[in-house]
Order: structure tokens, then C-alpha cells, then sequence
């Protein structure tokens, strides 16, 4: 089986890749809805293998270390949050974008010091709705340098797409209307492609809260086209770190 190397281009902190993106590579392993769990930072540039347990699950090996473990899953959201890719544009005006208080000014899907093109610049805001709970929203319309063999965008692009919104739902604070700067790591994230996109073609991207339990903070995101038609769902578990740990500066 050909090793799965994450390109240092797919970092979400500077030295590990970006959870979303990695979570998506292996459940190219698993046909419809995937959990995956991750177990330790992904390293860059470097060969890990994917391996099919006699349980059914997958792995995702540096070596004798599981870096992932995914399995196939249902997954069904009580609620799908919308917004028109005019509300998601005025959304991003209220992201936070400005490199020196982005948490990762270099992550691959939200980072706002990477170039147009070679990240995914998915910044994602509050919607101007008064509702019992808050809901951020983005735009994207997919690089041609995203798509698979088959011309419609990866499904890891999806999955990646989806992630970082969903840490920024759980450092909203809808009451004071600004987000606090608690560091998060993803640690489990799962999701359905119902369809995937074309390159180009314009996506709206909403996540929101769905609580808190001690260090953990889990949230949901669906993406969906301009028409309004359901692209993926997502589910996303993260949890609170130190800063030094969120950098990878500690084990």
C-alpha cells in the first residue's frame, strides 16, 4: 500500500498537519460516513502507513505509534444551519483574520498568512441573526489545484473545510460577541460527503456549538453549494490544550 505523506503545504499548527485534512486522508479508507480519532500530532513529510484492523477499523502508523484511528459511522445532525453566500461574505468581516491574533496564522485552512491558492483562506465569522444559538458561517470557492482524478474536489478538502470552522464555533461567545482565545486541537472528527463540489463553484460553510463538557468542546458544520444544496455534514470533538501544546512545543 503507497504510505500517506502529509505535505508540510497541509500543516495546521506549524508543525503538524491540519486534523480535518488528515482525518479526511484516512477515511478515503472507508466508503460513506467516517469517525476518525486522532490519536498525536500528524507529522510532516514523512511516510505513515494506513492499515486495516481485523475489527474493521483503520490506522494511520508513524511507525510502531497510531497517529489515527478511523471507523465507519453514521452521522446525522439534529439541526442544518444555512446561510446565503452574501450573509457568509458579511459574516467574514467579523473573523478573525488579522495574522497577529489568528491562534495559527499559517494553517492550512484558516490561516490568513497563506496565499490565495495555496491555502484554503476559510475565515469564518458570526452571522448578523439574532438566535438562542450562534451560528458562524464562511464562503469558499475551491482551488482547480484541490480536485481528484476525477475533477470534483477531494474529499479531504471537504473534511478540511469543515474543520476549522467548527474550533472557531467553540471559542465563540454569542453573549459578548468575540471569541476567546482558549488554544483547541481537534481530536475527533467525523463526516458524510453527500456531494462533492467543482473547482470554483461557490460554498457556504456554517458551524455552531453544541456544548462543553470540562476540556471538551464539540461542535457541528455543514457545507452546502450557492443553490443551497447539501455538500457534507460534520461533527467535531476539540480539546483544550496549553498554548506550548496546540504549537507542538511539548509532548
Amino acid at each position: 500500500m503507497t504510505p500517506i505523506i502529509i505535505d508540510k503545504r497541509f500543516c495546521g499548527p506549524p508543525n503538524s498537519g491540519n486534523g480535518g485534512y488528515v482525518c479526511g486522508r484516512l477515511a478515503r479508507h472507508i466508503p460513506g460516513g467516517a469517525e476518525v480519532t486522532l490519536r498525536a500530532p500528524p507529522p510532516l513529510e514523512k511516510p505513515l502507513d494506513a492499515i486495516a484492523t481485523d475489527d474493521g477499523t483503520w490506522e494511520l502508523r508513524d511507525g510502531s505509534r497510531v497517529v489515527a484511528t478511523g471507523r465507519a459511522a453514521s452521522i446525522e445532525l439534529a439541526r442544518l444551519e444555512t446561510a446565503s453566500f452574501e450573509e457568509a461574505c458579511a459574516a467574514e468581516l467579523l473573523a478573525r483574520v488579522k495574522p497577529h491574533e489568528h491562534p495559527l496564522p499559517t494553517c492550512f485552512v484558516c490561516g490568513p498568512a497563506r496565499a490565495k491558492g495555496d491555502g484554503l483562506r476559510i475565515f469564518a465569522g458570526p452571522l448578523g441573526r439574532s438566535a438562542h444559538n450562534a451560528v458562524l458561517a464562511a464562503r469558499w470557492a475551491p482551488n482547480s489545484n484541490l480536485a481528484a482524478e476525477d475533477g470534483l474536489i477531494a474529499p479531504e478538502f471537504l473534511w478540511s473545510a469543515l474543520d476549522c470552522p467548527t474550533g472557531f464555533a467553540c471559542n465563540y461567545n454569542q453573549e459578548s460577541g468575540s471569541f476567546d482565545r482558549t488554544p483547541l486541537l481537534l481530536g475527533r472528527m467525523s463526516a458524510r460527503i453527500e456531494v462533492r463540489p467543482r473547482p470554483g463553484e461557490r460554498c457556504v460553510i456554517t458551524a455552531w456549538s453544541t456544548g462543553r463538557d470540562g476540556r471538551k468542546r464539540t461542535a457541528e458544520a455543514a457545507a452546502h453549494d450557492e443553490a443551497g444544496k447539501l455538500l457534507a455534514v460534520a461533527r467535531a470533538t476539540w480539546i483544550a490544550v496549553e498554548r506550548d501544546v496546540q504549537l507542538g512545543r511539548t509532548s
